[in-house]
């Protein structure tokens, strides 16, 4: 049980580590753009900043939903907390690096 299961595990959590890492910066980058867009809504177009606000709001929710769902013990599926580099589950101590 061991030796397999602890590979798997450890895969599984460098891939939700890289989607969430990677989800980070897609984030970053689109409330920048739209805190942009939002100073001169005129740049790409005709944006009411209602819209603006809007798309912020969505963008942090997907944000919150999807870390909800990939940020998770790969062993005991358990929510992760807030710790990118976590090294070990704080539920049920499994190694996850």
């Amino acid at each position: 049980m061991g030796t397999k299961d602890d590979q798997n595990i450890k895969r599984d959590f460098a891939v939700r580590r890289s989607r969430q890492i990677i989800a980070i910066a897609a984030v970053i980058v689109l409330l920048l753009l739209l805190a942009l867009l939002y100073k001169r809504p005129d740049i790409l177009g005709e944006f009411t900043k209602k819209n603006l606000v809007l798309a912020q709001l969505l963008v942090v929710l997907a944000f919150i939903n999807f870390t909800a769902f990939n940020w998770i013990c790969p062993s005991c599926k358990k929510y992760l907390g807030s710790d990118i580099s976590r090294r070990v589950c704080k539920k049920c101590k499994a190694r996850l690096r």
